[in-house]
């Protein structure tokens, strides 16, 4: 993981456009309305680079300490956390789990700087399953105007990757954990 650049615009609305076409392709929502938007935040300084051997983008996800203003009590608003928003991958790495790559680094990197919680909301229910297989909660459901958030946390812990027993994923996460980035 490495923090994105604003050179980095043009190969992140690719591999958003591929996942918008995986996600199509099943009758799947897509943010296809908003790749360019998203792609050009890489220059803002919170979003994060998944890369394989340091050229292939795999994914993105970006990691604040401030919450949306909705949804989260004033406890929960007063602990110390990050937010992720906007993850996406490239199907292509499907099979290395990009996306479960990504949260664990998130919850691993979140530990060792103090903070108590990850948390992160999605608007559909396929992903509330898919972050429960990656050790999020489902805190509460929240009615926006038009759609429904699920907001889920998990706790900062450090991730031992000796632990985890996916052989290809535990390849995959081990050179995420053995290095930190300055920031």
């Amino acid at each position: 993981m490495r923090p994105a650049t604003a050179a980095d615009a043009p190969a992140l609305t690719t591999m958003i456009l591929s996942r918008c076409r995986w996600q199509e392709d099943r009758g799947l929502p897509s943010w296809r309305g908003s790749a360019e938007n998203i792609a050009d935040q890489a220059g803002d300084g919170d979003m994060w680079l998944l890369e394989k051997d340091g050229k292939h983008l795999v994914g993105c996800t970006t990691v604040q300490s401030a919450a949306p203003p909705w949804g989260w009590t004033e406890q929960e608003l007063a602990e110390p956390a990050n937010y992720l928003y906007t993850t996406c991958t490239d199907p292509a790495y499907r099979a290395h789990k990009p996306g479960t790559l990504i949260a664990w680094w998130a919850v691993h990197r979140a530990a060792l700087h103090g903070k108590q919680w990850v948390r992160r909301g999605c608007f559909h229910p396929e992903l509330v399953r898919y972050y429960q297989a990656q050790r999020f909660r489902l805190i509460r459901e929240v009615q926006r105007t038009t759609k429904r958030a699920y907001l889920m946390a998990c706790p900062a812990d450090p991730v031992n990757a000796e632990t985890i027993t996916g052989k290809l994923l535990r390849a995959d996460l081990q050179p995420l954990l053995d290095k930190e980035p300055a920031r």
